[in-house]
């Protein structure tokens, strides 16, 4: 048994619930748990362990409401608000996803959440309102091991190296949706461009891992434009490694729980003209070292 599967063994021992993997390493189902009921100390112990092992839990047949979602989250830390995106109405905490035949599918690029904030998030949990007949699956990568499988000459390269990261892509889409430039720059005020490490030590479990993504990541400091460029290449294209990845097939009242922290996503707009609805509620993190 590997070391993933002795410590998910352990950790599903301590409360009521049964895992199943996806990969060796990355991923795994959470069975008899229903997160519409109250939730004890053991038991919020070894989901956050299990959080901590596999990157990226995932629960089926949740029929939970909006408020049981977010009393979910709330126990993993305080909840941020998308300052660019949709919200439930009523419900600021709640991302609101949903694409149609008039509104495509545009995740689909890898990434961790909100890299342009000062602190980023913790994770991510997402649940399925209505999914495509089929397609619309979420790929998650790890970031461990994508660091792990890098070359010893490129981890030299990138030690104690620091990148920028910024909301390029919302502010174009503000001035596209006719913000003004004042309005734009109140938002540059609040959400300045932010240095974190290019790799990332994991506040909890220690490990290293790749922090850097192509939505968000702007530059590396202290080198020429082209080599940043470059190296940024590289380092973007080992979350497309698949021996890194699980894939996750949604069906209505799915969830899913990731450690931004540790892993990419990356959402496949396949499904189009269907219709893929979503909401995610998100838990502040700390500043990334």
């Amino acid at each position: 048994m590997n070391q993933h599967l002795k410590s998910a063994a352990v950790a599903s021992a301590a409360a009521s619930f049964s895992l199943k993997p996806l990969t060796p390493t990355i991923g795994v189902e959470i069975h008899d748990i229903d997160l519409a009921k109250p939730i004890d100390a053991p038991t919020l112990a070894a989901l956050r362990q299990t959080l901590l092992d596999w990157k990226v839990v995932f629960f089926r047949d949740q029929n939970i409401t909006t408020d049981e979602h977010i009393a979910f989250a709330r126990l993993f830390g305080d909840l941020e608000v998308h300052p660019f995106a949709p919200h439930k109405p009523g419900y600021p905490e709640i991302l609101a996803i949903t694409h149609n035949k008039d509104n495509p599918g545009k995740e689909n690029t890898w990434h961790s959440d909100v890299t342009w904030r000062e602190k980023p998030s913790l994770g991510s949990i997402l649940r399925a309102i209505e999914v495509p007949p089929v397609g619309g699956d979420t790929l998650f990568s790890d970031m461990y091991a994508a660091y792990e499988g890098l070359s010893d000459e490129v981890k030299a390269q990138i030690d104690g190296k620091v990148a920028i990261h910024d909301f390029a892509h919302f502010r174009a889409a503000m001035r596209k949706h006719g913000k003004s430039e004042a309005e734009i720059e109140e938002m540059n005020k609040a959400y300045p461009m932010v240095e974190h490490p290019v790799v990332r030590t994991h506040p909890e479990t220690g490990r290293k891992g790749i922090y850097v993504n192509a939505p968000f990541t702007q530059y590396i400091v202290g080198l020429e434009r082209d080599a940043s460029d470059a190296l940024l290449k590289h380092l973007y294209a080992q979350a497309a490694i698949p021996e890194y990845q699980c894939r996750f097939s949604w069906e209505a009242n799915s969830l899913a729980f990731w450690d931004n922290r540790a892993c990419q996503h990356y959402a496949v707009s396949d499904y189009w003209p269907a219709v893929r609805r979503m909401e995610r509620v998100t838990v502040i993190g700390d500043r990334p070292r």
